[in-house]
């Protein structure tokens, strides 16, 4: 309606310029003389009597062509504010269809570390937006802020603080299920616990955080059947208490094993030169000696490729031959999880042994391709 009404008084000012009247008198210069002239009384045009009298006698001499250009003026700042005013709604309604809903999200991490790669799993896959603090696992400055010492952290909007990335993975998803709630009302649904493990350490755990906080209706509609929203939770599990045990031991495997995995650990992570170095030659020769402890900890078999390849043949068989991903024709949050589990591995032997000697290889291309592409922008039931 705005645009209406501007192009109106373009048409009206237009008339006004091109009738005869106008053409013959010179007032519109004059009044643009006089303008300069004054302008630096006041801005908005009321520099006093004198200037008054001048534009009063301007437009008695030639009223036609300055109330052209006032009503071209005119035209001209509705057309300005209109377009203002659709670019305005444009974005705001860009950022109503954003994915996570605008959510400034940024991500405190170790690029190789399994937990975050989970959590990189799902904010690719959703297309969600996300700065990352890559965190020296020496000093960690980085983090020095928080009384949460580990990583993932998820910081939204610089105020809530997601730890754990069973936490950070449940509760945006059902907050991209539904937006009503705020990250702070759905994060008081996943209490932090403190508990005393079996070696006498501390440790945090979170009540829930393998479900979605999410009404009957927003259930059914994410897990059309009962069993799948077990089937999910029971699988994210697995691969937090079982699958991310597995790397290490096989990773750390041999000398030259540890020491190629350390040095892609310092290529890709962040550090000073000499700690670097000192992680390089170091940390390697201590983690070839941890992953044997880790290893008889867990009652690992004395080959822990074997364990590997049978965990991810198991993960592959409960998926089965119907089934693209566990999920369906679209990955689920164990999907998910355990995509980003193993993919901490790709550029090491342990990896290229695993494509080579289990069925993961087709599995785990579709969701290379899924999270690339983040397939996960439409994909979700109850968009539709």
């Amino acid at each position: 309606m705005a645009a209406s009404c501007a192009r109106t008084l373009g048409k009206v000012g237009l008339s006004f310029l091109e009738s005869p009247a106008a053409r013959r008198s010179g007032a519109f210069s004059y009044l643009l003389r006089n303008v300069g002239a004054h302008g630096s009384r006041r801005a908005y045009g009321t520099g006093g009597a004198e200037f008054r009298s001048k534009l009063l006698s301007g437009v008695r001499q030639g009223g036609g062509r300055v109330l052209g250009c006032a009503f071209l003026l005119g035209g001209g700042l509705g057309l300005y504010q209109t377009v203002k005013l659709s670019v305005q709604q444009h974005l705001a309604e860009e950022e109503r269809k954003a994915p996570g809903g605008g959510l400034k999200l940024t991500l405190y991490q170790y690029k190789t570390c399994p937990f975050c790669s989970k959590v990189r799993a799902f904010l690719d896959y959703h297309g969600l937006p996300y700065e990352i603090v890559e965190v020296n696992p020496v000093m960690r400055k980085e983090i020095k802020w928080s009384t949460y010492r580990k990583v993932p952290i998820l910081m939204v909007d610089g105020e809530v603080q997601l730890n754990d990335s069973s936490v950070i993975i449940s509760s945006l998803k059902t907050y991209l299920v539904n937006k009503k709630k705020s990250m702070s009302d759905i994060l008081r649904c996943y209490p932090e616990m403190k508990s005393v493990n079996d070696r006498g350490k501390e440790v945090i755990e979170y009540n829930n955080k393998y479900w979605l906080m999410l009404s009957e209706g927003e259930t059914v509609a994410v897990y059309p059947q009962k069993e799948m929203q077990k089937e999910e939770m029971k699988w994210r599990q697995w691969a937090d208490d079982w699958l991310v045990h597995l790397i290490s031991p096989n990773v750390y495997r041999t000398t030259n094993e540890a020491l190629a995995s350390f040095n892609y650990i310092v290529r890709e992570g962040k550090f000073g030169t000499f700690e670097g170095f000192f992680a390089k030659y170091v940390g390697a020769a201590a983690m070839f000696v941890i992953s044997k402890r880790l290893k008889s900890r867990h009652n690992l078999q004395d080959d822990v490729r074997e364990d590997l390849y049978k965990a991810v043949n198991d993960w592959v068989a409960a998926i089965g031959k119907n089934r693209k991903f566990m999920g369906g024709d679209q990955p689920n949050l164990a999907d998910l999880s355990v995509f980003g589990v193993l993919r901490v591995m790709e550029g090491l032997q342990a990896f290229d042994d695993m494509m080579a000697n289990t069925k993961v290889k087709y599995w785990y291309r579709r969701m290379e391709r899924a999270t690339l592409n983040h397939e996960g922008l439409n994909a979700e039931p109850y968009k539709h």
